[in-house]
Formats: C-alpha cells, sequence, structure tokens
C-alpha cells in the first residue's frame, strides 16, 4: 500500500489502513528523512482520538531506535499547536502529532510540523513520503528503554501553551469588561486550556471521549447546536461562544446572540483589529476559497493579498518568506502576526475576545461596522459524499464541459487555482473542489445573504449530482 499525504497529513481509518503497521512505516520514513537532514530532535503529541499514546509511543520508540531524541507531554494529549509551539520552544528539528483533526471518529493521522512551528511545507512531506518503506524493519524502543538510554524527555507542553497565552493577551482587560464565555471543545484536545484560564466559562463537551459522541469534531454550524442553543437562550449574557476541532487549531464562533460567525468573518475582523489597533504590518494571506471581501479591505487599508491553493501547508510555505498581518483558510484554521505560523483555534478566538474587550462594543457591533465598509455577505459550503467513481466522473466532465450558467445567471469567469471557481455576472461565486482528507466533493458559494447562498449551492448539488 502506497501511503500519500492529503492536504494536512496523512489520514485513514483506524484497524483498516491506519493500523500499527502502517504507522511504523510512516514513522521509519520520517526518521529516515530526519537522518538524511541531519535532524536529531523531534516532538511527539497525540490528540483525545482512539488509539493516540499508543501510536504516539510507537513513532517515538522507532526514532528512539534511529537514534533520534523525543519530546513527549507529560500530561497527555496535546493540541496540535502546542506541539508546534513546543518544537519552537525547545529548538526541535521536527513535530508529529497524531490526529485527523476534524476527521470523524474513525480516523487517524499523522500531521508533521517544521521546526519554525508550522506545517511542514509540500516539499519537506513529499520528501517523507519517497522515504516510507513498503515494509518496516526497525526495532521498536519501549518507554523504558527510551528512558533509560536518555532518548526521550517529558515537559508540559500544556503549561507551555497557557504561558505563552498569559503573556501574550490582556487577560486584565477582558477580566475587567466583565466578558463571560462559552466554550465547546467537541471532546478534543483544547478542552483543559480554557477551563484553566477561565474557570467561570461555560463549558460544553470538556471530557476525553475518543468517540466524540459519534460525531465528526468540526467546528461548524451544524455540528454545535447545542452551544448556539445555550446562546440564544441567555441572549447577550456572553461574549461570545467559541469551539475548537479535535486537535484544537480550529475555531467555530459565536457571536452575544447565538448567530454563527463563520471564518471569512472572523479574518476580517482580525484584519480590522491587528491593522487598525495593533498597528501590524504586512501582508494578508488567504486560500481560494475565502471571500471576496477580505481582499476588500486590505485594499483599502493598502495592505498586499496573497492567495494560495487550499491546505494550511501552502499558506505557511508563503508565510516562511513574509511578514503577515492574518492567515487564514474557510475551514477555521488562522495564523496571526506574533504567534507561531500555525492554525490555533484557541488563540483565534481570544484575539475576538481581546477585541471586543479593547473596543467596548459587542461583537455583533464590531461585524457591522465592517459590513459598514465592505458590504453585508454570507458564505456556506456543503459536502457531497459521493463513490469515488462518481467524483472522478464530475471531476472528468468539469474542465472538458465549463459551465455558462448558473440557475438563472451567467457565468462570467472560471478560476482554477484549486479546483473550479464559477464567477457569476453579479459577482456571487460557487466553487467546487475534492476534499484532501475525506472521500467528499465540497461546494463552497458566497453571495449577499444566507438564503441566496444556500439556493447557489443547491443548484450546484442537483446540477453536479445529475452528471453522466
Amino acid at each position: 500500500m502506497k501511503i500519500k499525504f492529503g492536504t494536512d497529513g496523512w489520514r485513514a481509518i483506524i484497524a483498516d489502513d491506519y493500523t500499527y503497521e502502517n504507522v511504523r512505516r510512516v514513522a521509519e520514513g520520517t526518521a529516515a528523512y530526519m537522518h538524511h537532514q541531519g535532524m536529531k530532535k523531534a516532538v511527539i503529541g497525540y490528540d483525545t482520538r482512539f488509539g493516540g499514546k499508543d501510536f504516539s509511543l510507537l513513532v517515538a520508540g522507532i526514532l528512539a531506535s534511529s537514534e533520534i531524541k523525543v519530546i513527549l507531554s507529560s500530561r497527555g494529549f496535546s493540541s496540535t499547536p502546542m506541539i508546534s509551539l513546543a518544537v519552537r520552544e525547545f529548538q526541535a528539528d521536527l513535530g508529529i502529532v497524531i490526529t485527523a483533526s476534524h476527521n470523524p471518529p474513525a480516523y487517524n493521522g499523522y500531521k508533521l510540523k517544521s521546526r519554525t512551528g508550522g506545517s511542514s511545507i509540500p516539499a519537506e512531506v513529499a520528501a517523507v513520503e519517497e522515504k516510507i518503506p513498503d515494509h518496516s524493519s526497525i526495532p521498536v524502543m519501549t518507554v523504558e528503554e527510551m528512558e533509560e538510554a536518555g532518548w526521550v524527555e517529558y515537559h508540559d507542553l500544556e503549561q507551555i501553551y497557557i504561558d505563552r497565552i498569559k503573556s501574550s493577551f490582556d487577560l486584565e482587560a477582558i477580566k475587567k469588561a466583565g466578558l463571560k464565555i462559552a466554550y465547546d471543545a467537541m471532546y478534543g484536545a483544547g478542552q483543559n486550556v480554557i477551563r484553566r484560564l477561565f474557570p467561570s466559562a461555560y463549558l460544553l463537551r470538556c471530557e476525553h471521549n475518543p468517540s466524540f459522541g459519534g460525531n465528526a469534531p468540526e467546528p461548524i454550524d451544524r455540528n454545535l447546536g447545542e452551544l448556539s442553543s445555550f446562546l440564544k437562550a441567555n441572549r447577550g449574557e456572553y461574549a461570545l461562544g467559541m469551539a475548537t476541532d479535535g486537535d484544537a487549531d480550529r475555531i467555530g464562533l459565536y457571536d452575544e446572540n447565538g448567530n454563527f460567525v463563520d471564518s471569512h468573518h472572523i479574518l476580517l475582523l482580525l484584519v480590522e483589529y491587528f491593522h487598525q489597533v495593533k498597528k501590524a504590518e504586512g501582508k494578508v494571506i488567504i486560500t481560494f476559497s475565502v471571500a471576496d471581501q477580505i481582499r476588500q479591505l486590505a485594499k483599502l487599508y493598502d495592505i498586499e493579498v496573497d492567495i494560495t491553493k487550499i491546505g494550511f501547508k501552502y499558506i505557511v510555505e508563503r508565510m516562511m518568506t513574509t511578514d503577515i498581518v492574518v492567515a487564514g483558510e474557510e475551514s477555521g484554521g488562522i495564523a496571526v502576526a506574533g504567534h507561531i505560523p500555525e492554525r490555533d483555534g484557541i488563540w483565534a478566538g481570544l484575539l475576538i475576545l481581546e477585541y471586543i474587550a479593547k473596543s467596548g462594543k459587542p461583537l455583533t457591533t464590531l461585524i457591522q461596522d465592517l459590513y459598514d465598509k465592505v458590504g453585508a455577505f454570507a458564505c456556506d459550503r456543503i459536502d457531497l459524499h459521493l463513490t469515488e467513481k462518481k467524483k472522478d466522473e464530475i471531476l472528468s466532465y468539469l474542465p472538458k464541459n465549463p459551465f455558462s450558467k448558473i440557475g438563472d445567471l451567467k457565468v462570467k469567469n472560471i478560476e482554477d487555482l484549486d479546483g473550479y471557481k464559477y464567477i457569476l455576472e453579479n459577482g456571487d461565486w460557487v466553487m467546487i473542489r475534492p476534499s484532501g482528507t475525506e472521500p467528499v466533493l465540497r461546494i463552497y458559494g458566497q453571495s449577499e445573504s444566507k438564503e441566496k447562498v444556500k439556493q447557489l449551492l443547491e443548484e450546484m448539488r442537483v446540477t453536479l449530482t445529475t452528471i453522466k
């Protein structure tokens, strides 16, 4: 079996392709890559998924057998941002996270982090892939053997992360403003951080449950009904509601009235906060599926914008050569100036909370202020779960048969940086792209209202499913 890394790491179904043998193979490929690059030290962590600890110790045992020092958390599971921060903190050469992020609970995965603390860039990932053997052969050191030989160190990675938050945020201003928050960890690896920082926060799904309650830990509106309902029942009492995914690198956000605030709006808020309040300078980097209003706001402030393919590794590649104000993607992954070059859901949420405290305005007002500058808009996404055959048929059809109309609207332009984006005559757009981590075809859209974007997505869904 050939193992390929997708948009953000290798992911597979546990006990199907995600087996001890295949994880050993990937670990051996990683060790071979590290030796080839002269690398000596790695930080290894795992989230709350089934088997995470055992798989991480397996990887550690392979690397230690290959005379690579490993750093593990003394506290247990860790979020991906904790691992990325630890890579920087301990000047390690690589980070490895056993996680499938937001994927359904049947999955696990393997993410690579570079010495910068961000996702390994595509060239680095490809180099690891090339060194994955067909069969494992390196002996695995036990924990006791690693400890006796001095190949392992333990550090409290969660505490290091919390200390960084305390030194980076004006928590006193938040406290003085009397702001209350509600937080849904979705049973993921961020569950202890908000509990420790804000003891009075309203907490949901902050227990260790490797099945994630039977649902994918993806912080999107349809998966966060309990958080939304709580905020609506306590309208105006909480400054915001936030949620993070399985490894806590993505964010879901709600305003004080329990309305979902998607990543497009979060990116706008952060551009406004960092440029206008924090006076940060640099580029804005966004993926192909992000709303046009980000570019409009950046143009208003004379900020240069870079657009990448979808996948945070492409953003990180650009971040290695330029300063940023904000960088992010549609799916909830956001990085900011002054932090690691990594998505961090909790960090992004706390920045919005700090913005509310500093401005003295509720989140709904901050969003309306932005609408006054760039216009109101709505974005959404639907996922088509298709057979591989049907998905391949659609992807083969699209480049040969360009749409001239979608619904009653003419297609003005087609962009194909990553998938197919159809720009319509009224400025709306709809985009089709296969997922890089799941057997799914994604349809993205933007229009002036939620109702119109849902109609646009439905029209495209019907069109795609009738392709023969």
